[in-house]
Formats: C-alpha cells, sequence, structure tokens
C-alpha cells in the first residue's frame, strides 16, 4: 500500500543532533512505499540578534539552516535517487512545524537524543512527546540504527484489545508485509496485585484475543509470518525485552494529547526511552 495520494514520509531534521539516521529510516520508508520525502528544518526565532558592543552577531540562522537542509536533501537523493525529496525551511519552533507537516503526511519520523523524561519536558527543543502525542499519522521516532542484521527480520507490535491497538496492529502488518519481515503480536498482562485471580484462564482470554485481532489481517496479508506472544509482567519492560533485536516496536495511541504530551500513555512514553530499536506510535482512529 501507498497510502492516499498526495501523502508523503515527513522527517524532521535536528541540526543539533545527528539526523543520519531518522533521515535513512524516512528515506527508505519513502523508498519502500513508493512516496514523496519531505524534509522540515524548523527555524526558532532569534532572541538577539547583536553582541553586547554593538558589533553584528554570528551569521544568520536561516542560512545555516538553508545550508544544512541543502545538505541533508542532497544526502537523501544520494540515497535513493528515485525518491522525490523536498526540502522544508519553516520559521517557528520545531513542534509547532512539524505538528502542521503531520496534517498530510502518511508519517512523520523523528531522532531522539535519548533525554531523561524530565528534560524531554521542559526542553524547548524537545519535539519527540509532543509530536508523538497530537499527530494525527504514525510517529516514528529513531534512536538507534536498526537491527538489520537479525535473522529473520521481525517488527513487535503490543496490542491489548483496545480500538488503538487494533489501528496499530493494522499498520504494523502493512510495515511487516512492505519489509518481507516477521511480525510478533505481543500482549502483555499485569497480574492485579493483591486480588485472587485465575491467572491460567486469564492467559487463555489473551490468547484468544490475539488470534482474534490477527485473523483477518493474516488473511489480508498471507506473506507475514506472524508469531503470538502472551507475556507476563510490566508492559514497557516486556515490550521493550520482545523488541530488543527488532526493527520497530509499534504501539497504538489513545486519543489526542495536549502540548507536553501527558496523555501520552505510560507504556508509548516508556518505551520512547527505554527501546533501542524505532518506535513507531499509531494514533486510533
Amino acid at each position: 500500500m501507498t497510502g492516499p495520494r498526495g501523502h508523503d514520509v515527513v522527517v524532521g531534521i535536528d541540526p543539533a543532533g545527528n539526523w543520519h539516521l531518522p533521515l535513512a529510516w524516512a528515506a527508505d520508508e519513502a523508498q519502500r512505499r513508493r512516496l514523496p520525502l519531505r524534509l522540515v528544518l524548523a527555524v526558532p526565532p532569534r532572541h538577539d540578534t547583536h553582541r553586547a558592543d554593538g558589533a553584528p552577531g554570528p551569521a544568520a540562522p536561516v542560512q545555516e539552516a538553508s545550508d544544512k537542509l541543502d545538505e541533508a536533501c542532497g544526502w537523501a537523493r544520494d540515497r535513493h535517487p528515485e525518491v522525490e525529496v523536498s526540502g522544508e525551511l519553516p520559521a517557528g519552533y520545531p513542534t509547532a512545524a512539524l505538528g502542521r507537516a503531520a496534517r498530510e503526511a502518511r508519517m512523520v519520523v523523528l531522532g531522539s537524543r535519548h533525554l531523561s523524561r524530565t528534560a524531554e519536558f521542559l526542553s524547548a527543543g524537545s519535539t519527540v512527546v509532543p509530536v508523538s502525542a497530537q499527530a494525527g499519522c504514525p510517529v516514528v521516532v529513531v534512536g538507534d540504527a536498526e537491527h538489520v542484521s537479525q535473522q529473520p527480520p521481525y517488527l513487535v507490535v503490543g496490542v491489548d484489545g483496545s480500538p488503538s491497538a487494533g489501528t496499530a496492529l493494522a499498520f504494523a502488518f502493512e510495515e511487516a508485509d512492505l519489509r518481507a519481515a516477521a511480525l510478533r503480536v505481543v500482549c502483555v498482562w499485569q497480574p492485579p496485585a493483591f486480588s485472587p485471580h485465575d491467572g491460567e484462564a486469564a492467559l487463555r482470554a489473551q490468547r484468544a484475543m490475539l488470534s482474534e485481532a490477527t485473523a483477518g489481517l493474516s488473511d489480508t496479508y498471507p506473506d507475514v509470518r506472524v508469531t503470538h506472544e502472551v507475556l507476563t509482567g510490566h508492559p514497557v519492560e516486556e515490550l521493550g525485552r520482545a523488541a530488543e533485536h527488532a526493527l520497530a516496536v509499534v504501539v497504538g495511541r489513545r486519543g489526542r494529547g495536549g502540548y507536553t504530551g501527558m496523555r501520552l500513555g505510560s507504556v508509548v512514553h516508556g518505551l520512547l526511552h527505554r527501546a533501542h530499536c524505532p518506535v513507531i506510535t499509531v494514533p486510533g482512529r
């Protein structure tokens, strides 16, 4: 599937960080999906345009950003000459610029600086949490290189029976099919504390839920090899372990968060800080 006509893969270029990893992921994805690739590098407002002695300040940040964007666009074209590549240099902060770009995007790809949770919330330049919480399309956060040497290659998707998890599952099947990768469908059961509970019955119910959730999609994507796994423990820790050597881990997002992403969800938020593979957050319909 190539997505709705006119949509593209958007990647945020962080001039202060390593943009090569997220750009490589985005360019590869655009090539797989036969979509245009759009690079967005936001130019925040300057507060000090002159030094204290009245002399002109450093070179205009717009020119510096334009040079960096041209470099990144050229790098992407060299990687995939057949992909249509464009650059965008909006004025303003990255979160707002990428939020606008996401309205017409098939997906948004971001790099991660692996900030602490506090720094992620307080940094004016942080984009991962607010964009992941607000975008109406899947958001991919790339912190480390893909585990392409793992054979056979696989993706992990977390499923809990919710509608948002169903949307994430459909996206994960599509992604696995595009990559000729296997798909590990994982449900994590967290036993209730201080409560008598038939654990075996609960596990059987989770297995039945996974089979029901994947039945129709397995028919749609017959070439995707699927495994069902019901794990016991904390969802973030178990999903993180399952995705240790995955191409990516896919999770659903419920609702639309506020600016700070406080409604992003503890599992998604936890994976953004724990997982070493790309984390793909898929909004519910």
